[in-house]
């Protein structure tokens, strides 16, 4: 039985009652979860779990392990509620989905540029590209487009699209549907205010840091 992500059916809750489904030394997997762990880029979240505080949240396949303290003392079938940092969630949920954004708009506009590379943490995002070019003289027009699009305030649709094997995408109305399986803002008006920021990493390599306010 693999872990239900309830932080794709409600991105916005922060806490909810569950049951231990497995336990291995200082590892265990749930029922059901709200809590995000590490993949595409973006952090996990923080929080506790049946009161324990979560040191590591990894995914494997479809599976979700969280690491809590040896003297845990959870048994499989107990009841735990999950509690998450919520001013942190809320952080990476603006700024990956401002990512997206500059993302899909780099690449509608540059279809030869690679992306190698991203993450999303409290304080920024970033993104890596390779090209032969740079995209500096780009970087006050992408920004002035992504805040374009905050400001529309345009809702974000998010669904399967393969629900056995777990594939998920976002869709925007007349801008773009893009595979992810991250935890997304309900309206691009939430991000705020976006700040881009041109990273130099060496010859025919990219980087643009996002800030969001």
């Amino acid at each position: 039985m693999t872990t239900k992500k309830i932080f794709w059916q409600d991105p916005y809750l922060t806490e909810l009652e569950t049951n231990v489904l497995t336990v291995n030394g200082n590892q265990i997997t749930l029922k059901e979860t709200i809590f995000y762990a590490f993949s595409g880029g973006q952090e996990s979240d923080h929080g506790t779990i049946g009161g324990h505080p979560v040191l590591a949240a990894t995914k494997d396949d479809k599976e979700l392990f969280y690491t809590l303290a040896e003297e845990h003392g959870l048994k499989a079938g107990d009841v735990v509620k999950i509690v998450i940092d919520w001013e942190r969630r809320y952080k990476l949920m603006r700024l990956h989905f401002a990512a997206e954004i500059v993302l899909e708009l780099v690449c509608q506009r540059f279809p030869d540029i690679l992306k190698v590379g991203a993450h999303i943490a409290q304080d920024k995002a970033r993104i890596d590209f390779t090209w032969n070019q740079t995209i500096s003289p780009f970087i006050p027009l992408l920004q002035q487009e992504t805040q374009a699009i905050i400001d529309s305030n345009q809702e974000v649709m998010s669904a399967f699209s393969d629900e056995k094997n777990e594939r998920r995408y976002w869709k925007i109305n007349a801008f773009s549907q893009v595979p992810c399986g991250g935890t997304h803002i309900k309206y691009t008006g939430e991000i705020g205010l976006v700040r881009l920021k041109k990273v130099n990493l060496g010859k025919g390599k990219e980087r643009i840091e996002i800030y969001v306010s």
